[in-house]
């Protein structure tokens, strides 16, 4: 069977950016570029599918290709890949279901081949999976031969179907980073004190449980850690804090943003705003804050709290250079599944052994069918989490570390990381 399908191929980018999403960006781009023989153009939609349809569209080949056709890595593709955020822009629009709006497909479909575009790319999280699966759904009832393909994004580490996220190792070595700084400052008093740290993570504390590697690398870490996965309790977080003053003047611990009661109300929710995003998902902030006020009233000591917010995700000059290296292959991958045939798909990391790689870790990439992945999330395992709740396990702590190894080779311009920007 002849799968070749020739056209035009679109990509973008979606959801909250990453230190590692425009390196997925530049894996499209390459892997599309080195077969323009079957790829004719590519665009990219400028703040995601919000931008497609307003026709926002800029073809890439020409600023990505030399000359004489081949991939410009040195001058433009390396460049963007050390670039932090969403070099395209990017959107939360929810798509309605194709059976409940049409019209709305049918624009799209117009589109597509006002574009003569066959080949769509999406790169995102948990909601952009769910643009992923929709569109897929809807060409299923179209005779209109087109690959829709979704390359994994998000520092939350909470997509189903593939071991891990593009953008969580980067994030994950950020954040222990900042906790090891973070420790060793407050280490040199003899005053009473507490520090809350608050780490992203909505309903899954990858990214929290990161907090803890200092911990198993320099023998130093936050004296806990409490994740979204563990009901929070806070006369047990008053008793942690009892306990941790018994060993030191200074406590520091890491709470993720999404922490919950027991009865589902969220630790920081006296400090949000309670509004929300077209998929539901509650503005979350203040959970630091919160506990700041409670340990304050509880204990009179000095406590402080710092949020480390849009850091965790845009810190690029620190990014994890195997977080970016498999960023940019998820995004070669996609294509090349695509151009051999497969749609409704999701290019998924597969971990496996190798002697041959560092620590013997190693992984290969798989599509695995949009449908058993979008809208679903995937947490931390309450085995990875100590029975008290109030920490992570040394193995949770073994599996996130090959994420974060290595360093990009960032280039610099007078004293700054220099970056890819579009006109």
């Amino acid at each position: 069977m002849n799968n070749r399908l020739i056209g035009a191929a679109v990509v973008g980018q979606s959801g909250g950016p990453t230190a590692a999403i425009n390196s997925s960006l530049a894996g499209v781009i390459e892997a599309c570029a080195n077969n323009t023989d079957t790829v004719t153009k590519l665009y990219g939609m400028r703040n995601g599918i919000e931008g497609f349809l307003e026709e926002r569209l800029i073809e890439l080949y020409p600023l990505f290709t030399l000359a004489d056709g081949t991939v410009d890595r040195k001058g433009a593709l390396y460049p963007l890949m050390q670039t932090p955020a969403s070099a395209l822009g990017s959107c939360r629009k929810k798509l309605p279901k194709p059976s409940e709006d049409p019209a709305f497909f049918e624009r799209l479909l117009s589109l597509f081949k006002k574009y003569d575009i066959r080949y769509f790319f999406y790169i995102g999280g948990n909601d952009s999976m769910d643009t992923v699966a929709k569109l897929t759904e809807y060409l299923k009832t179209t005779d209109y031969e087109m690959r829709v393909m979704g390359v994994p994004k998000t520092i939350d580490n909470d997509l189903m179907g593939t071991d891990h996220t593009p953008g969580f190792g980067s994030a994950a070595k950020f954040i222990a980073t900042e906790m090891s700084e973070i420790v060793r400052d407050c280490a040199v008093y003899t005053v009473k004190a507490v520090t809350i740290v608050e780490i992203m993570g909505r309903d899954a504390g990858w990214l929290t449980a990161a907090a803890a590697l200092p911990k198993l690398v320099n023998g130093e870490g936050p004296d806990y850690v409490y994740l979204p996965e563990v009901s929070f309790d806070m006369d047990a977080f008053f008793g942690d804090i009892e306990k941790a003053f018994e060993k030191h003047p200074n406590v520091v611990v890491a709470v993720s943003e999404g922490a919950q009661f027991a009865d589902g109300r969220y630790v920081g929710e006296g400090a949000q705003s309670g509004a929300a995003d077209v998929f539901g998902h509650k503005y979350l902030a203040g959970t630091g804050k919160a506990l700041e006020m409670a340990v304050k009233e509880h204990f009179g000591c000095k406590v402080r709290s710092i949020e480390l917010n849009l850091p965790q995700r845009c810190g690029a000059h620190l990014a994890s250079r195997k977080d970016l290296s498999e960023a940019s292959l998820c995004g070669q991958h996609a294509v090349l599944k695509a151009i051999e045939g497969t749609t409704g798909a999701m290019i998924a990391m597969e971990r496996f052994e190798d002697k041959n790689f560092p620590d013997g870790y190693a992984c290969r990439y798989l599509p695995k069918e949009i449908a058993a992945i979008a809208n679903a999330v995937r947490e931390v395992p309450r085995e990875w989490i100590v029975p008290e709740g109030n920490n992570v396990t040394d193995e949770c702590l073994r599996w996130i570390l090959p994420l974060i190894q290595g360093e990009w080779p960032v280039v610099w311009k007078d004293g700054l990381p220099a970056h890819f920007v579009f006109d």
